[in-house]
């Protein structure tokens, strides 16, 4: 499984991005994904993950519940991030990753892009 992120870029605080993250093969439907953020000399931070099964279980952080919202279109092979009101300690790198039996951290990751940087001006 190859993953791409993208949608990243410069925003003002209190405004919103989506993300995108574009899988490859046929089997993106069978895997759970997952948002990930990291930033220079910290540990990478869960985001956000949902489920590959009929009904989309999905899980977010505390730092962004009700601010983000994952989303995935099986027949795009695409996950989605909807990020809003925007805050510049938002401000990462972003990165999309996939797993068939995944929870909040990186380690239950099997795949994962190369990562979108998101900047969030003051």
């Amino acid at each position: 499984v190859q993953l791409q992120a993208s949608g990243g870029g410069l925003v003002q605080a209190g405004g919103s991005l989506r993300l995108s993250c574009a899988a490859s093969g046929r089997t993106f439907s069978t895997y759970a994904m997952g948002w990930f953020r990291q930033v220079p000399g910290k540990e990478r931070e869960f985001l956000a993950l949902i489920s590959s099964t009929s009904g989309y279980i999905t899980d977010y952080a505390d730092s962004v519940k009700g601010r983000f919202t994952i989303s995935r279109d099986n027949r795009k092979n695409t996950v989605y991030l909807q990020m809003n009101s925007l805050k510049p300690e938002d401000t990462a790198v972003y990165l999309c990753a996939s797993g068939m039996s995944v929870t909040r951290t990186p380690e239950s990751f099997d795949y994962w892009g190369q990562g979108t940087q998101v900047t969030v001006s003051s």
